[in-house]
């Protein structure tokens, strides 16, 4: 049996009054996808173990089975393992984004949907200016970056920026928990704000606003921890001898790298609707050949739902059916040897809210030897008809990989 994770990132939804009061994958037409609940088995996920906030790092952590409180060290020393950037023992690793300040209102989590190109110009800028004794900072992919701090305590309230758009981020600088923390927060919101004087005049930022774009004029620091202590899932899982995770985006790769997968690097993979579906699709495909276990990750409909835009949340559902299911379904029938498909969110994005929620997920779990529950499209009402009810955590990869 080889086994392959279709994960779109945050395709969960509430219904639309646009939409005609469908979520979006109610609305979206996705035979294949809808095809896969039919032929398979369905129910419901809660990845939000309680007292975690939903963010994509810790869904996507316990969709793979892991103890979030035993292995959990911040998003940003995931995305270090996924950048080559190890973590030494006592440094702190965040996420750093490049985000759009307005009027003193966080405006947008991403520099206006920077690209690489642009920001690691800006990163290296900074790594120039404010980097190199213990404070550094490492480029990534967009508006997602890496900074490590040499000696930085991790007992520090931040806040996800996606979270509070719209809000003055004066009210979301980093905060201690606790008097040793104290020097950390007001290290890191020194960082913050001399970023918001080098970044307003900077030429990139210049000519961002000369074409109408949003100016990526802060950084934004968030998600601390040191290095993690995780199994891999070959050592957890003994059907699982080798292994692919392929995504956009560094906070999976490098949840894959913890894991035990090798990452898949696809030309033209942006994170956004953009997207080059068919190379992704087809690297699945050759790593499925090869391999027991390959993880797919599609960002973008998590990125539609922090837009707030419906009517691009659906177009891009319709796009991982069209250009991401169909081939892979397409390809195992035709093969001899028995797979396991499953499709499914991590978390909802409602794009009437803009930021991610712990309601449980739907999933599908299709497999070439297996049996159907009588559910007959994929979405967040249907699901719940499904034969597995309402799984939690670790139960999901147990079932899926335990052929139940």
């Amino acid at each position: 049996m080889k086994y392959i994770i279709i994960l779109g990132d945050g395709m969960a939804d509430e219904p639309v009054p646009s939409l005609g009061g469908k979520t979006p994958l109610q609305a979206a037409v996705k035979p294949e996808i809808d095809w896969i609940a039919e032929h398979g088995r369905n129910g419901l996920l809660d990845t939000i173990p309680q007292g975690f906030a939903p963010g994509s790092e810790i869904a996507n952590l316990a969709i793979l089975g892991y103890d979030l409180p035993k292995v959990f060290e911040g998003r940003g020393s995931l995305e270090a393992a996924s950048m080559g950037v190890p973590i030494e023992d006592g440094e702190m690793a965040m996420r750093c984004n490049l985000i759009t300040i307005e009027n003193g209102k966080i405006k947008n989590h991403s520099g206006g949907q920077i690209s690489s190109e642009e920001a690691a110009v800006l990163i290296k800028y900074l790594q120039s200016e404010l980097g190199g004794n213990d404070a550094n900072f490492f480029p990534g992919v967009s508006y997602r970056h890496l900074l490590k701090l040499k000696g930085g305590n991790k007992h520090i309230i931040t806040t996800p920026p996606h979270d509070v758009i719209g809000e003055d981020f004066e009210k979301y600088l980093v905060r201690p928990e606790d008097e040793d923390a104290k020097s950390t927060a007001e290290r890191l919101n020194g960082l913050i704000l001399k970023s918001m004087e080098l970044l307003a005049e900077h030429p990139v930022n210049i000519a961002r606003a000369k074409a109408g774009k949003d100016m990526a004029n802060s950084i934004w620091l968030w998600s601390p921890g040191y290095r993690p202590k995780m199994q891999t899932l070959q050592e957890q899982f003994p059907q699982i001898k080798s292994g692919s995770v392929i995504s956009a985006v560094d906070l999976i790769k490098g949840i894959g790298v913890y894991a035990g997968l090798k990452s898949i690097d696809v030309e033209g993979a942006t994170g956004l609707y953009d997207t080059n579906y068919e190379g992704k699709a087809q690297a699945a495909i050759e790593a499925l050949k090869k391999e027991d276990f390959v993880f797919l990750h599609l960002e973008a409909s998590d990125e539609a739902g922090h837009d707030g835009d419906p009517e691009l949340k659906v177009l891009t559902i319709r796009y991982l059916n069209d250009r991401i299911v169909r081939p892979v379904l397409n390809e195992i029938r035709t093969w001899d040897e028995d797979v396991s498909i499953a499709v499914l969110p991590d978390h909802p994005t409602p794009c009437a809210i803009r930021t991610h929620t712990a309601k449980p997920v739907p999933f599908s779990i299709y497999r070439t030897n297996g049996s159907s529950d009588g559910v007959t499209a994929f979405d967040e009402f249907s699901a719940k008809d499904g034969s597995y009810g309402l799984l939690t955590g670790r139960e999901f990869i147990e079932v899926f990989l335990g052929g139940k």
